[in-house]
């Protein structure tokens, strides 16, 4: 299996979060092709597939921001240094090239350490992230300053790269490929026209900055009877993984169907019959709270819905080498249609 046009368009298109409009320019795009599409103050998108009788509407929502850097100053040297945005290892960062957003246009750059004298007896140093600044290349800070301004944004430079068994690595997977799936399944459902209440897949914002702005929002306006959350969950078949506390989600054992405390257990009963029904393999992660996803602000919406969450084993989360088997995008989207066409008329989630 290889990388799908639309997801490397997706993956390469520089968005984090608060400047999303490259990626959604991409996905709304692709969405014209069979939905109704339309976007919101934030910047969040949403391509609504109507349905075909009066029956629940469901929402399929992926967030389309990703992990990114923030300039904060640019000192008289022609130095930049910067915030992050979203959770950052500064090991990961170090030595990493970005790509700045511009008000000209994007410049190249990369991340380092100020040189310092090793710790006595010659152990390593941690990195902290107030230690690193950005090099443009520029010969003092009056060429840094007409390049570079407080504000603009950054995101690692890389190509996603194709590796065996269907398994690609790239940086943004998290989460394009919830805002990937979220559509891919509303174009199969548009395509089979057999879902009773209609779907709207959203491509969210602002879900690394901390209170899930897009899906929060998007959900509020759509009103859905149903809102299904599509993210990453860290897959536990590489070294430092714990079945015992995270359960078992490896590359190529499909969607993680989330079960928990703030999940609908009628949801999590439908999409697991749904699996069942198409031979779809599946794992079920479980949450004792809060899921750190979308989800936390959407079942919350006006007087609460009924949601879902299902989430695509991953690699490396929060680095530029993330990883994943497309075989378990593919199969996302195949459950995530699957639950749609099925649902019923009338069918109700109060408890």
């Amino acid at each position: 299996m290889s990388l799908p046009p639309l997801l490397r368009s997706l993956l390469t298109a520089p968005g984090p979060s608060g400047h999303e409009g490259a990626p959604s320019a991409v996905w709304r795009e692709a969405a014209s092709a069979f939905a109704e599409v339309s976007s919101d103050t934030l910047g969040s998108s949403i391509a609504r597939v109507r349905g075909t009788r009066e029956g629940p509407l469901v929402a399929f929502v992926g967030h389309i921001d990703e992990i990114g850097l923030i300039v904060t100053h640019v000192d008289k040297d022609g130095f930049v240094f910067f915030r992050g945005v979203g959770g950052w290892s500064a090991e990961v960062l170090r030595g990493q090239r970005l790509e700045l957003l511009t008000k000209d246009g994007p410049i190249p750059g990369v991340v380092e350490r100020a040189r310092r004298p090793p710790k006595k007896g010659g152990d390593p140093q941690p990195t902290e992230l107030a230690e690193l600044h950005i090099d443009v290349g520029a010969k003092d800070g009056d060429e840094a300053k007409r390049l570079v301004r407080p504000g603009d944004v950054a995101v690692i430079a890389g190509e996603p790269i194709e590796l065996p068994n269907g398994r690609v690595a790239s940086r943004s997977l998290d989460n394009r490929l919830g805002a990937y799936v979220a559509l891919e399944a509303a174009r199969l459902v548009a395509e089979a026209g057999d879902a009773s209440g209609g779907v709207a897949a959203v491509a969210a914002v602002q879900e690394e900055v901390g209170d899930f702005g897009g899906a929060r929002t998007s959900i509020f306006a759509l009103e859905p009877a149903i809102a299904i959350a599509v993210d990453v969950t860290n897959a536990t078949d590489a070294p430092g993984g714990d079945p015992k506390l995270e359960g078992e989600h490896g590359l190529g054992s499909g969607p993680a169907i989330g079960r928990g405390s703030t999940i609908s257990p009628r949801i999590f009963d439908l999409l697991a019959e749904a699996a069942d029904a198409e031979g779809i393999a599946h794992t079920i992660e479980v949450s004792a709270g809060t899921t750190s996803t979308d989800m936390d602000a959407m079942y919350l919406s006006r007087a609460g819905v009924a949601t879902g969450l299902v989430s695509i084993p991953l690699r490396y989360l929060h680095t530029p080498t993330e990883l994943v088997e497309l075989a378990d995008v593919e199969a996302s989207t195949r459950l995530l249609a699957a639950f749609a066409r099925r649902l019923a008329p009338g069918v109700g989630f109060a408890r």
